[in-house]
């Protein structure tokens, strides 16, 4: 039960930071779940991650699942209770602020300022999560090809992860 609390706890408070959403903050929960905590290996918390962004629904799916992990299906519950709802509650008094805000230039400074927070975070995240599951020059390449084609082409991302998952299981990761 100590141990459920402790993740609870922590995931409360990454949840006031969580600009641009979970993946932002998949670094730390890899750092919390495998380095700290010991719950799962770096190759248990790569098969959620992409059974979490697979699956219909929010982003932040992979919190139940850790949550599950630690404690059943309460702790998937309480988990995803503890991530959404400390930031629900801030950005329902933020956005009160934020509308009682008259002049426009101050409005759209905040959301510029919001989104740079956003994706900088995400491509923090990103950087931290490729450095942690990637074990060669094959593998990085892999990912800065697929990076790159997804921005300059029109294919679908699942078509490189499907391209990706081929190639490893010919072995040629």
């Amino acid at each position: 039960m100590t141990i459920l609390l402790g993740f609870l706890a922590k995931l409360a408070a990454l949840s006031l930071i969580a600009f641009g959403g979970v993946n932002a903050l998949l670094p730390t929960i890899f750092d919390i779940a495998v380095n700290q905590e010991h719950w799962i290996d770096a190759q248990t918390f790569s098969d959620y991650f992409a059974l979490a962004q697979a699956a219909p629904g929010p982003n932040f799916m992979i919190i139940a699942l850790l949550g599950w992990h630690v404690s059943g299906i309460p702790g998937a519950f309480l988990a995803t209770l503890a991530i959404a709802l400390p930031s629900s509650v801030l950005i329902f008094f933020l956005q009160r602020i934020i509308l009682g805000i008259k002049d426009p230039i101050k409005k759209q400074t905040i959301q510029y300022a919001a989104a740079a927070l956003a994706i900088g975070l995400i491509f923090s995240s990103v950087w931290q999560i490729a450095l942690q599951i990637n074990h060669g020059v094959a593998t990085y390449a892999l990912t800065i090809i697929t990076i790159g084609l997804t921005v300059f082409t029109r294919w679908h991302p699942l078509y490189w992860i499907a391209i990706g998952a081929a190639l490893g299981a010919f072995g040629l990761l």
